[in-house]
This record gives C-alpha cells, structure tokens and sequence, in this order.
C-alpha cells in the first residue's frame, strides 16, 4: 500500500542538501571513515565540522586523518595532504588500514545499484559492447569487502536504483541477498538518497524504504525505483536539517567554490 507523507510546510532546503545531512548523521564521532569524493566527501567533512569533531578521514590517496578546509576535487588534491596527521602510501592505506580491519565505515557511491545493494561503476550496457564506460572499479570493492559497514549515497532516479545491475563491481549482499560470505564487513547498512533512506531487511538482505525525507512522497520513491521497493511497516520521517548543519555545509560550500574560482595553472 502506497504512503503519503507530507511535510507541514515548505522546507527551506533542497533536497540534495537534505540527503547530505542525512547522511552526514550516520556517522559517529571517533570513527574511522573512508571517504571517496563527490557527496560522501561533503557528508563526511559536514559531519567533522559538526556532531563529530574527532572522525578520522582516510581518503585512498594515502592521507589519515585530514581536515580539509574545502572540499577536494580529487584524492590528489594537495588540500588533503597539507591539512593531514599524516601521508602513507597507497599500499598501506589498503593492507594496514582497510583489510587491516581499521576502518569502521566506508563511504560509496556509484552509477547503479540493485535490490541487494551491489553496485556498479564499470560499465552500463554489456561489458563488451557498452553503452557507457564508467571510471572502473578503484578501491570500492576492497572497501564493500573490508570496512566495518558501508553507507552509499545515491541519487534516487529509475536508470541508477535497477532490478539487476548490468556489471557487479562492488558486492553488497550478492546477486540473491546471502550467496556471498564476508568475513570483515557487516555489509552495506544505509543507502541515503535525495528522497529517503534504505536499510537491508534483516532476513532477506534485500533494501527497504525505511525513512522518508519531509515532503516526499512514497510514491515518488516507488516511481523512482528499477524494482518492487517493499517500504517498511513503520515508515520514518527524516528530521530535516537544523540551522547549524545547514548553515555550516553552506558555508563549506562557498569556501569551496571561492577556493576553486580564484585557483589558476600556472604558465607555462
């Protein structure tokens, strides 16, 4: 049965400023996280410049525990570097942090995803003969696989949220939910969206609408979805962001964008 959940008045946000609160929340101060760039970066440092002012960011570059004073536009960026406790190579990023069993959650995104949250940022179409070619896999399938627990974040549209993904970089809970044995992870725990939050049914694995975001309706996230979404029996409302979150990550991105605007090659 289809819900509706409205929100008593206009919010004063937009909506992929509430997936990044959204999922900025899920992390808890002290964690270790690591973050990918794009939105996982912005929720991540919105969450360190917030509720949790000791989350230690690992990015896949090398750096540990850095801070940056705006968001990067790549691992590579020099801002990560210079603002981290420390800078290791690649290799120890992965054996000592990630597979070491040190990093209690991991931040993902991708082009698409399925009903058991495996993900794909391979290809789109078949492998040999694609419609897109996507940048490939990178380290998130040691992170789907090593990390404590996952949290992907998404933007909730029909071509991205499928019935089957066309190409399995990344496992989430397998093809049928359960074939797949980790041994480190606890698996994919949220997909935070623009419209709500998934969480995996705990008997089945498979993803089920879990919170709503104020102003969106069932729906709509239905509508949105490549597959026959279940939606939970207790449907949740998200909190919407307060001023301080709001406030702080718009700041962060106005940081960004001057940082990014004044920056030039130099000559050659």
């Amino acid at each position: 049965m289809t819900r509706t959940v409205s929100a008593t008045e206009t919010p004063s946000y937009s909506s992929d400023e509430m997936m990044t609160v959204t999922a900025g929340r899920q992390l808890r101060d002290g964690a270790v996280c690591f973050v990918g760039i794009g939105l996982p970066s912005e929720a991540a440092n919105l969450a360190r410049l917030t509720h949790a002012p000791n989350l230690v960011l690992i990015y896949e570059s090398g750096t540990i525990g850095t801070t940056p004073r705006v968001l990067p536009l790549s691992i590579g960026d020099g801002e990560l570097a210079e603002t981290a406790v420390s800078v290791v190579g690649v290799p120890e990023v992965f054996s000592y942090w990630l597979q070491g069993g040190r990093i209690d959650v991991g931040f993902l995104s991708a082009a698409q995803i399925d009903k058991y949250a495996n993900l794909n940022s391979t290809v789109i179409g078949p492998y040999g003969r694609p419609r897109v070619r996507l940048p490939g896999a990178g380290g998130a399938p040691e992170i789907a696989s090593a990390a404590g627990e996952v949290l992907v974040m998404l933007r909730h549209q029909r071509r991205t949220f499928v019935e089957r993904v066309d190409f399995l970089t990344s496992v989430g809970f397998g093809r049928n939910g359960g074939s797949w044995s980790r041994s480190a992870s606890a698996g994919p725990a949220a997909v935070i969206t623009n419209l709500g939050v998934l969480r995996p049914d705990p008997d089945t694995n498979e993803l089920m609408l879990s919170s709503i975001h104020p102003g969106v309706e069932v729906s709509k996230v239905l509508e949105e979805t490549g597959w026959t979404l279940k939606v939970a029996d207790e449907l949740a409302v998200t909190e919407p962001p307060t001023d301080l979150e709001l406030w702080t990550l718009r700041d962060l991105q106005r940081r960004t964008r001057e940082a990014h605007q004044s920056w030039k090659p130099a000559s050659v």
